[in-house]
């Protein structure tokens, strides 16, 4: 971590209380995966590399395709085709040389939740469909685990922070398990800005909990209506 001093990288984060030179250290210290790389995912990784995150885990094993551009940041023209974790790590590398990133250019699956998961202190669920998220939520709770949940459609976002303190799962709120992971997955529209700003405040969900502040959506849903700018937090 960088030193206290007026001019450094993390000045204006350590000059807050709640955070201070305690809480950059522990942002320092903590290991975060991000699971999915798209959208929501290019917002959380930018903000918690910015924030000074010690060692991301980068897990995606898409590749990048022109319609992403509209909202995966995280990527150019110069990246198409190409696949998304190493991408993203090159891109976030180039933002701080004090994170160590990890790439895992596969999605996450039975074989290696556990592996990745258990080496973390949060995970930031970045995907889009509900197999991946039960999946996490499994895991999470197999190695005491607290995660964020975000999820986006076309002009609205939700996001919850599940197994933290209340140990509120992710499968108390969609019951229904093999009805959804059942369900097609389909392509919809959405505006590029709505996965910028719910994978932004997965990232401030994960600063709070690891630098230790504020008051953490634990196992409730938060929803945001883009269209009427309306917000709702819902008790799990």
């Amino acid at each position: 971590m960088s030193g206290n001093t007026p001019d450094n990288r993390y000045s204006r984060q350590t000059m807050l209380p709640e955070i201070g030179i305690e809480g950059q250290r522990r942002l320092s210290a903590a290991t975060v995966a991000i699971i999915g790389l798209g959208g929501l995912g290019s917002a959380a990784a930018t903000y918690l590399t910015g924030a000074g995150v010690g060692r991301i885990i980068l897990v995606d094993g898409d590749t990048v395709s022109l319609s992403n551009l509209q909202r995966q940041v995280l990527y150019t023209e110069a990246s198409v085709g190409a696949p998304k974790a190493p991408a993203a790590s090159r891109r976030l590398a180039s933002q701080s040389s004090e994170t160590r990133f990890d790439v895992i250019a596969t999605n996450l699956t039975e074989a290696n939740a556990d592996s990745i998961i258990a080496v973390c202190d949060i995970i930031i669920d970045c995907t889009d469909n509900y197999a991946a998220r039960y999946l996490i939520d499994d895991v999470c709770a197999r190695h005491g685990r607290p995660w964020v949940y975000g999820s986006i459609g076309a002009t609205y976002g939700q996001l919850a922070v599940f197994n933290h303190r209340r140990r509120v799962r992710y499968a108390d709120l969609f019951t229904d398990r093999e009805a959804l992971c059942a369900m097609p997955r389909l392509t919809t529209g959405v505006v590029g800005v709505v996965p910028g700003v719910i994978g932004t405040l997965e990232a401030s969900e994960a600063i709070k909990i690891i630098a230790g502040f504020g008051v953490v959506l634990d196992g409730r849903l938060f929803t945001i209506d883009f269209k009427s700018m309306q917000t709702l937090i819902i008790e799990i």
